[in-house]
């Protein structure tokens, strides 16, 4: 339901190899966050959750066009509150960035969490990253704070349903 374009479906241990190549062409991201993608970081992250939030309430999830992974998205919901919606992480496929296709996808969930009665989608952003903090900006997300995580800084952002 998150997309009328897209087939979108639940991300498993089988899709580990195409995440890793998704993630690892995209340099730019790592090299804000001063890291290098792993499998086994992928693994991690499937299944970490933020304080409070039961498994049943977190989505790691694909978009595929024609069985091509284009996008990944890891979605808790009811994070950090009722009715909020937090996107814990989004990664394009790099080929396809720049043409509107992250926009699309972002417009189009935010078009279907408001049908689930969500007001506030939350997310957080390096803030060291200008082309993430561009394209969160130009998709409606607001930042609201600064965190300060050791020598890593991230604006908390929210975007209005």
């Amino acid at each position: 339901m998150l997309s009328n374009t897209y087939d979108v479906r639940t991300l498993s241990r089988a899709d580990i190899d195409s995440i890793f190549e998704l993630c690892q062409r995209n340099t730019q991201y790592y090299r804000y966050c001063e890291a290098e993608p792993t499998k086994e970081q992928i693994k991690n992250d499937m299944q970490l959750l933020p304080p409070g939030v039961q498994p049943s309430d977190k989505y790691y999830i694909g978009f595929f066009l024609k069985n091509d992974l284009v996008a990944v998205m890891d979605l808790v919901d009811g994070y950090p509150e009722e009715p909020f919606v937090f996107i814990g992480f989004f990664m394009m496929k790099k080929a396809l960035q720049g043409q509107g296709i992250g926009t699309a996808i972002i417009q189009e969930c935010s078009a279907y969490f408001k049908t689930l009665g969500k007001t506030t989608i939350r997310l957080a952003i390096d803030k060291g990253n200008p082309q993430s903090a561009h394209f969160w900006k130009k998709n409606g997300f607001i930042v609201i704070r600064e965190v300060e995580r050791g020598d890593w800084t991230l604006l908390v952002a929210d975007k209005l349903l």
